[in-house]
């Protein structure tokens, strides 16, 4: 029988007390992925944990054979704006009032994946060239 894992979660725990200090939901479906929200707890905020699970969501779709993910954002959301353009995201269109409380318009990016075709191994180092 055939068995499709389109589903990525990721969580983060925190060395300290072990409680999740952030996580990644993800999916992809044949060359398409979807990042569909990335957090990080209040207290993990500013020392790269985002960046680290969003660079190992994006080794795993390379895995997968994803050549392109997408993901919504705030338009708002400055930090995350600058994460995922510092990973080579772009934006490529957006969606009016796609967010309540408060409304605001989503932002959608796209990272093109390069993925080494055949069985070659895939390393972080492959997928990461712009």
């Amino acid at each position: 029988m055939f068995q499709v894992r389109p589903a990525i979660f990721l969580v983060a725990e925190s060395p300290s007390d072990s409680s999740i200090a952030g996580y990644v939901v993800a999916f992809s479906v044949d060359e398409d992925g979807e990042i569909l929200n990335v957090a990080v707890e209040s207290r993990s905020r500013g020392k790269g944990l985002a960046g680290q699970m969003l660079d190992a969501t994006l080794i795993e779709m390379a895995a997968r054979g994803v050549r392109t993910a997408f993901l919504e954002v705030r338009e708002s959301n400055v930090a995350a704006r600058g994460l995922y353009g510092s990973r080579g995201f772009i934006e490529i269109g957006r969606r009016r009032a796609y967010y309540c409380r408060p409304v605001e318009d989503a932002l959608v990016m796209r990272r093109v994946l390069r993925v080494a075709d055949g069985e070659e191994e895939r390393s972080a180092s492959g997928f990461a060239d712009r």
